[in-house]
This record gives structure tokens, C-alpha cells and sequence, in this order.
């Protein structure tokens, strides 16, 4: 059974900084993509950031390149997204997600084609 667990949100102000964590166990961590959806109250799910387990390559949105950066650790099967300079449009519930396909983080119409997600977790910036 996959099991992604996050960890890492909360409450800060525009301009500050956050570190998820997203530990993935029950998976080959090479053979997957891991990454980040985000959903705000009233927005569809999006695709925000990945990662490749396999060759590291990564993919942004274009509305956090520049301000957010992923990393994995394979050792630990660990995914990281280190969130900086954030706006108030960053406030969501950030969900972790693995597929086996880069492509299902691009955008918002392809989301319900990954099978394994985390429980979500609340990062909220105020103005």
C-alpha cells in the first residue's frame, strides 16, 4: 500500500518561507514522479511542482518558478518543496501526490488521473 505522509504547513506572512515534507513509503521511489497539487476554496486542483525519483528532473507552474524549489532525498524516499517570497495566492491546502507520469502535474485537467495522495496539509499567507 502507498502511503504519502505530509508534514510542513501553516500560518505566515506574505514574503515568508515554508518547507513541506512528503515521506512516500510502499512505492519504488525510482519509478515514480512525487510531487505537489494545491486547491484554494473555490479554485480546482492544480499542479504546482514535481519531481522525477528516477532522474531528478523537476517541473514548476509557472506561478511559483522562481520562488519555490523541489529536492528529494532517495535515501529517506523523501520529497521536499521549500516555498519562499510567498503570496497570499499561495494559501491552500497542499496535497502530495505520486504517478508514474510527469505529465498528470501539468495544469489543472489531469490531477484525477493520479491514484496515490497524501492527506493534505494547510499552508495559509496572510497579507
Amino acid at each position: 500500500e502507498v502511503q504519502l505522509v505530509e508534514s510542513g504547513g501553516g500560518l505566515v506572512q506574505a514574503g515568508g518561507s515554508l518547507r513541506l515534507s512528503c515521506a512516500a513509503s510502499g512505492l519504488n521511489f525510482d519509478d515514480y514522479v512525487i510531487g505537489w497539487f494545491r486547491e484554494a476554496p473555490g479554485k480546482e486542483r492544480e499542479g504546482v511542482s514535481c519531481i522525477s525519483g528516477g532522474d531528478g528532473s523537476t517541473y514548476y507552474a509557472d506561478s511559483v518558478k522562481g520562488r519555490f524549489t523541489i529536492s528529494s532525498d532517495n535515501a529517506k524516499n523523501t520529497v521536499y518543496l521549500q516555498m519562499n517570497s510567498l503570496k497570499p495566492e499561495d494559501t491552500a491546502v497542499y496535497y502530495c501526490a505520486a504517478d508514474p507520469w510527469m505529465q498528470a502535474f501539468y495544469g489543472s485537467s489531469n490531477w484525477y488521473t493520479t491514484d496515490n495522495w497524501g492527506q493534505g496539509t494547510q499552508v495559509t499567507v496572510s497579507s
